[in-house]
């Protein structure tokens, strides 16, 4: 009897160790999950704001359309730690500052939101924002041919 409810409380011990383990890779989400690599996107504008959180973050860029509207697209990247590694902090994106970013748009079209692959700076410097392995399209074979560009319209 007292092996058996030994063996119970083990087993499920073992289990809530394993259900929490697991849990932070399922709120993590695959690139197809939320965005469109069929779709890409060249965004031209300025910083509005910066959002330094885990597991991502988020660049805000306001872009002018040809009509003289402006929106803001949302632009994931990858997470701060990641872009720590690669070099750049909160402090490399300051608001105001003009950037082209090249992604991809979210699955959802009606959504001002996309997925970072570079983040290009008005001196040149550029700066890779992806994630790797999860399942985004390569780095370097953004199709600069085919790209829906906002601020003219293409």
């Amino acid at each position: 009897m007292r092996k058996k409810i030994w063996t119970s409380i083990v087993g499920t011990a073992m289990a809530l160790l394993a259900l929490f383990m697991v849990r932070p890779a399922a709120a993590h989400h695959a690139f197809g999950s939320e965005f469109d690599a069929n779709a890409p996107v060249l965004l031209k504008g300025k910083i509005v704001k910066i959002e330094w959180v885990n597991p991502h973050t988020w660049i805000h860029v306001e872009i002018t359309k040809p009509d003289g509207t402006k929106e803001v697209w949302m632009v994931e990247g990858g997470s701060p730690n990641t872009l720590l590694r690669r070099g750049a902090n909160k402090n490399s994106f300051p608001e105001g500052t003009e950037i082209v970013v090249d992604g991809y748009q979210a699955r959802d079209h009606s959504e001002k939101r996309a997925n970072a692959r570079n983040v290009t700076f008005a001196d040149g410097r550029k700066l890779f924002l992806g994630s790797l392995g999860t399942g985004a399209p390569d780095a370097d074979s953004f199709p600069n041919g085919k790209v829906n560009n906002p601020s003219t319209n293409k």
